[in-house]
Order: structure tokens, then sequence, then C-alpha cells
């Protein structure tokens, strides 16, 4: 018995230094060195202090910020330990009945999908440009700026499809609204 032990416990220790510290190192090491930005979390700094990531969406509720899609988080939106959809299928009330309210507060007319849906993970940090485009009147009026200054931003913060075929234009509502401060700082 004892020599059936000692090789399981030395393939297990071997395995776990292998598997557990030096794999993971490793992988730490390549992603640091090629892309460090992503690797430590797609942050944004303001003065030295983090004030978000680009790959996690945060909650804009105000008419000077452009707003980004509903989060599926809860009571506490873009919470990212409550991540989750809303997990409702097409021809559920609940999800027709969500919808069909936040379309009403949005307008009611040609209303983007993901300005009144939640993304897979409840936490996206996109929204498409028709949804920026549609918050342009809004933002202008708030912050006292030409609609066409708006729009020229929004065009400009447009991220295209990667290798211009997958996925669709985006827009980040972080990038955007700290891209829109700078254009035009709220009035305080």
């Amino acid at each position: 018995m004892l020599n059936q032990i000692r090789p399981a416990l030395v393939l297990t220790v071997t395995l776990t230094l292998l598997l557990g510290v030096a794999y993971p190192l490793a992988i730490t090491g390549v992603s640091q060195a090629a892309l460090p930005y992503q690797a430590n979390g797609s942050r944004i700094e303001r003065d030295g202090t983090v004030i978000g990531s680009t790959l996690i969406g945060q909650n804009f509720t105000g008419p000077t910020y452009f707003w980004p899609r509903p989060s599926a988080t809860g009571p506490d939106p873009y919470n990212a330990a409550a991540s989750s959809g809303s997990n409702y299928g097409p021809t559920d009330k609940r999800l027709v009945d969500r919808v069909a309210e936040a379309s009403q507060q949005l307008g009611g007319q040609n209303i983007p999908a993901d300005a009144v849906t939640t993304s897979a993970s409840g936490l996206d940090p996109d929204i498409t440009p028709a949804n920026a485009q549609m918050q342009v009147a809004r933002v202008a009026q708030a912050r006292g700026i030409e609609a066409g200054r708006l729009e020229e931003l929004i065009a400009s913060m447009t991220q295209l499809p990667v290798l211009g075929i997958f996925g669709e234009p985006r827009v980040n509502v972080l990038a955007l609204n700290l891209a829109l401060d700078e254009l035009a700082p709220e009035a305080r």
C-alpha cells in the first residue's frame, strides 16, 4: 500500500505546483507583458484614482449623462456580485411588461432594443450608436450644448466590429460620459 501512496503524493504535489503555481504565474506574466491594460481590468483613472472599467457598466441616471442599457442585477444596478441576465424568455409576461414600461418612459416609438433590454451579464458597458443618438436631445438640453457636437462625439467614440465582422458597432458609456465631461463640463 505504501508503494501506491508515495507516487500518488508525488503526483499530487507535482501537479499542484505545476498547475496551481507555475502555470498561473506564466499566464499572468505573459498577459502583463503583452496586454497590461487589459490584464489589469481595463481600469480608467482620473487624477490617480480608479473611477471605473471599460469592461463593466456603471449606472448613470442624471439627465446630463448618457444612460447605459438597463441592468439585470436587481435593486443595486451594475452590481458585479449579482451578475446575471433576467432569464426571462421572449414570451414571458414579466419581460414583455418591463420592456413596454421602459419603452413608454423613453417615448414609446422607435426605441433601440438595447435601451429597454438587459444584456446577458446585466453589466454590459456598451450601448448601440442608435441608443446614444436617441439620448442626444436630452443630454444637449441638460448640458446646454449643441446636439451636433454630441453627435460628433458619439461618432468619434463609436467602436466598430472587431476585424470588421465580429460584433456590432458600440459606444462605451463610461468613456463617452468622460469625454462629455471634457467637452462640456456640468454646471456646478
